[in-house]
């Protein structure tokens, strides 16, 4: 008997491919990171050392603009401590003299009580003679004068003492104003320069010496603008003695020929109109070598924002003590001290003389002649001679 056929089909066995199976695995991967990569958040491009540079440098100009702000705001309340006090003390004197007064009104009163306790009639009785009442009764009619004169006085004082009390009250007011605002310029520079040092502290060794390349450069440049300056003083000042060497002769020759015809009294009053103006210039010489003698002493020392010597100074600080050296009182903050003295053009300056920088005016060195100053420069470095174009100039002013 023939076999049956087997009606079961055969399964057909599927073979997956190895580089199906890798290339299903990519495909999923990349998904995978394509979806990540959409989700975070985009890095940010690393700043090039040229804008770490204008970064930093913008920090430490808004930290002096802030420094301006702090010596101004303790300015204000040192002044308006000193004032408080003032008035405390004043206060305290009228209390005590109210508190006198008080005191001899009280022992009025009791007298009076006590005396008025008593009808004229039973005083009369009980006196020891009839005149010892009449001098009790004149001595009380004295002591009643006086006590209205001792009243009026009180009064006055009472007066007196609440209206230096209110003028007390109303300057620890304006003390607290200003107190908070000394907080605040503080803390504005200590986050201005915590963030510059932050930017500073992200470079590498390489990042920081291109940096110190590009500081060079910067210095480089302002030093062949400050030759160029030094170069046109020298020319101008060869140019006066030049002048004044042939102003001379020709006051000596025209000497001689008054002499020769006996009217030379004239000739020696108009000498005597250019030696005031010489002695104006050697008066601001003078006082501009006391104010460079005492800035050139402090080179080396380091830049501390709010400090005005002996050890440290910040830029309008050192200004301000330079120039007491020199018996002038300057103000304390750049923005008062350039309103001080006459406005000179940069062509004109002459030793002594303050320039100020930026538009904000937050900056100021003492100018020692051929385009250079000496400055406090900012927070990390110290008071050195450095050219006057390193900064961007807004304007200058002779203080004496």
């Amino acid at each position: 008997m023939p076999a049956l056929a087997s009606h079961r089909k055969e399964r057909s066995r599927t073979t997956t491919s190895p580089a199906v199976g890798l290339t299903t695995a990519a495909i999923a991967g990349v998904t995978l990171l394509s979806t990540q990569s959409a989700g975070a958040a985009p890095t940010e491009p690393k700043p090039s050392i040229e804008e770490v540079q204008k970064k930093v440098d913008d920090l430490y100009r808004q930290a002096g603009t802030a420094t301006e702000k702090y010596n101004k705001a303790k300015e204000s309340t040192d002044a308006k401590r000193a004032e408080v006090d003032e008035l405390l003390d004043d206060a305290a004197t009228r209390t005590e003299k109210l508190n006198e007064s008080r005191r001899v009104l009280g022992n009025y009163a009791a007298t009076q009580y006590r005396t008025g306790a008593v009808t004229p009639t039973a005083a009369l009785l009980f006196a020891d003679s009839p005149q010892a009442y009449f001098d009790q009764t004149q001595l009380m009619d004295r002591m009643t004068d006086r006590q209205r004169t001792m009243i009026d006085d009180y009064e006055t004082q009472r007066a007196a003492d609440a209206k230096q009390r209110a003028a007390a009250s109303e300057k620890l007011e304006s003390l607290t104003l200003s107190q908070k605002a000394l907080r605040t310029s503080k803390q504005e520079v200590q986050a201005k320069l915590a963030e510059a040092r932050a930017l500073l502290s992200k470079l590498t060794a390489e990042e920081k010496a291109r940096l110190a390349a590009l500081e060079r450069q910067k210095q480089e440049e302002a030093r062949l603008k400050a030759e160029a300056q030094a170069k046109a003083e020298a020319e101008a000042r060869a140019k006066e003695e030049a002048a004044a060497e042939a102003a001379r002769q020709q006051q000596e020759a025209a000497q001689s020929q008054d002499t020769s015809t006996g009217t030379g009294t004239d000739t020696g009053t108009s000498t005597g109109t250019g030696t005031s103006t010489g002695t104006t210039d050697s008066t601001y010489a003078a006082k501009a070598d006391k104010v460079l003698a005492f800035a050139r002493a402090q080179i080396g020392k380091p830049y501390v924002w709010g400090a005005s010597g002996p050890s440290s100074y910040d830029c309008s600080g050192l200004t301000q003590a330079a120039w007491k050296a020199a018996g002038v009182d300057l103000p304390r903050t750049t923005w008062d001290q350039v309103n001080v003295g006459t406005r000179v053009a940069t062509k004109d300056l002459l030793p002594g003389d303050l320039v100020f920088f930026y538009d904000d005016i937050s900056h100021v060195g003492i100018y020692i002649g051929d385009g250079m100053m000496i400055h406090a420069p900012k927070p990390g470095t110290n008071v050195r001679e450095e050219s006057i174009y390193y900064m961007p100039i807004y304007g200058s002013v002779r203080p004496a």
